[in-house]
């Protein structure tokens, strides 16, 4: 089918690809765990946080469950939104699965007001799941996919319309580790990009409501990290000196492209798009598309705070701001002051 160049034509096509409720495309619902998988529940667990390496060494069937939760909660100090969640956060939990694993994910919207569903982006299949876990209010949708592809994935909200969804709140990500596991390190953060298009302006005290408007000419009030303006400023990642850390970086947008960088720290390995093999070597900054995610490790050699950035800089004014705060030693051999001049 042929569309015009013209936004009713365009959100006649969104309307199509928001899968109606009972459209099922490539999926099994139902299905009971198989007599020779093991049948385990995911650890699901918030942002900054990430579950635990899996060190089984066969597939399972994973259970992962997701709450709807529709609720006002805090965008920055003093600036509340309405945001939509799964599981009472903003990015929903982190899930950890192991390539080979049938994935039954249960989607609860008991309490929801609205339609919601899931767009796992690690799914083979139409929709990357919408079909098959669309759930009106008041029910509840079971999917159950297989997970053939190792990656860092991200999944979202994919009922009508899209956008405002995404913009809401609703999205997190998915790790689909190698059957060989992901190479050990010192510590594990999870880290979400996204974008915020309020009626107000940035920094107007009080609740703030979503503006499609703004949404449709890519101009966000707020661009932030973990759903707060200060989330990571307040509550820094940790590290020490000596040991290696890899950040998990989604980015949801929905609009914009994060050209993530760590201020004073070159990536030993960067993962790019959700590529968990063929590492690249000593990155400054990585571009994360829109509706990506990539991995990013380095050792900390010199104590200190290090600042998580969208480079894209100005946008450090609108949130895309936090902190990694590295204990330890001095290491005058790498880093040392000689003479501080006047200024900072």
């Amino acid at each position: 089918m042929r569309y015009r160049d013209d936004v009713g034509s365009f959100r006649a096509l969104l309307s199509e690809w928001a899968f109606p409720a009972g459209l099922v495309l490539g999926v099994f619902l139902g299905t009971a765990p198989s007599s020779m998988a093991a049948s385990v529940e995911a650890k699901l667990v918030s942002a900054p946080n990430v579950p635990p390496p899996i060190t089984r060494t066969e597939p399972a069937h994973v259970m992962v469950n997701l709450v709807i939760e529709e609720k006002v909660a805090d965008l920055s100090d003093g600036i509340q939104y309405d945001f939509w969640t799964y599981n009472g956060k903003v990015p929903g939990p982190f899930i950890r699965v192991r390539q080979g694993d049938t994935i039954e994910v249960r989607l609860d919207n008991s309490k929801g007001k609205h339609t919601h569903t899931v767009d796992l982006h690690a799914v083979t299949g139409p929709g990357g799941g919408a079909a098959a876990l669309m759930a009106d209010p008041g029910k509840t949708s079971i999917g159950v996919f297989k997970a053939l592809n190792a990656g860092f994935f991200v999944y979202h909200c994919a009922a009508n319309p899209v956008p405002a969804h995404i913009s809401s709140g609703l999205y997190g990500v998915i790790l689909v580790e190698p059957a060989g596991g992901m190479p050990k390190v010192d510590r594990e953060y999870y880290v979400m990009q996204s974008e915020f298009y309020t009626e107000k302006e940035i920094g107007e005290a009080g609740l703030q409501s979503y503006s499609s408007e703004k949404g449709e000419a890519e101009t966000p009030e707020y661009i932030v990290f973990n759903g707060h303006a200060q989330s990571l400023v307040k509550n820094p990642l940790k590290a020490d000196v000596g040991e290696t850390v890899r950040l998990y970086v989604g980015n949801i947008g929905p609009n914009k492209i994060s050209s993530f960088h760590v201020i004073g720290e070159i990536f030993d390995a960067v993962y790019r798009e959700g590529s968990v093999s063929n590492p690249e070597n000593n990155i400054q900054t990585t571009l994360i598309p829109s509706g990506s995610a990539s991995i990013v490790e380095f050792k900390v050699d010199v104590p200190g705070a290090y600042l998580l950035v969208d480079h894209a800089i100005f946008r450090i004014l609108r949130g895309a701001a936090g902190v990694l705060a590295v204990g330890g030693a001095e290491q005058p051999d790498i880093y040392s002051v000689k003479q501080k001049g006047s200024g900072t």
